[in-house]
């Protein structure tokens, strides 16, 4: 069993992470932060030279790099006008975790009646590592979290559905680190986690399917409210 300390969610099987050389990689988290942090703003032009330029490396990592974000929805491209920083507004967001209401209770119901002892044991042990933290690392938690969830999803014959999964799931979680959880959703997620390993127990497939809606919801608009507040007080 992995250190807490040590912990790093892995994506499921055969889903490649990045997709890049590692320079391309490491660019595409750069930029990806700078985005989010709001260093490069809403509607920017990205120019490939000058990003290679700020960032000391030949110009292939960043095209490399514009196309993953492209890929994620971080950065347009559009005819004769280049490479451009999307709003990471409200629609956005809204748009990620929509996305993952549709395809979240299909896997979860597909898992439920795939289960081993092996799988459920695996949840109870990471839901005991979520609860042993209980937020006091947000970045510990939203590592065991994703984990928790890719439990379920990681053996799901429909590649694409895991993997778009996946690739939205990271975008939520780059997002909403400039949050922090209230202590309703802490509550939320403690409850619902435990509620859905008792429905995987008792091979409640749609009940299980049904939870993991509301949890997905739930997650989506915590961000969207916190989003709210933030432009609020800066509005303030």
């Amino acid at each position: 069993m992995a250190e807490v300390d040590d912990f790093k969610a892995m994506p499921p099987v055969g889903t490649d992470p990045i997709g890049a050389s590692s320079e391309g990689a490491s660019l595409y988290q750069l930029i990806r932060e700078d985005i989010i942090e709001g260093r490069l703003a809403a509607n920017e032009r990205l120019v490939v030279t000058d990003l290679a330029r700020r960032h000391g490396t030949s110009t292939n990592p960043v095209r490399e790099a514009l196309q993953l974000l492209r890929g994620e929805g971080f950065v347009t491209f559009l005819p004769n006008r280049g490479a451009r920083v999307r709003p990471i507004d409200q629609d956005f967001v809204r748009d990620i975790y929509e996305i993952g209401v549709l395809i979240e209770p299909a896997l979860t119901r597909w898992f439920v009646n795939m289960a081993t002892g092996e799988d459920i044991a695996e949840l109870e042990r990471l839901q005991g590592l979520i609860e042993e933290n209980n937020f006091a690392d947000t970045f510990r938690h939203s590592e065991l979290d994703t984990a928790f969830h890719t439990v379920m999803y990681q053996r799901h014959y429909n590649r694409h559905a895991a993997e778009l999964w996946w690739k939205h799931r990271e975008v939520l979680r780059a997002v909403s680190r400039r949050f922090n959880f209230t202590l309703a959703r802490r509550a939320a997620i403690i409850r619902e986690h435990r509620e859905l390993i008792a429905h995987v127990k008792a091979g409640e497939a749609d009940k299980a399917a049904e939870l993991v809606s509301r949890h997905v919801e739930g997650s989506g608009r915590h961000i969207l409210e916190q989003m709210r507040a933030r432009n609020a007080a800066r509005a303030g």
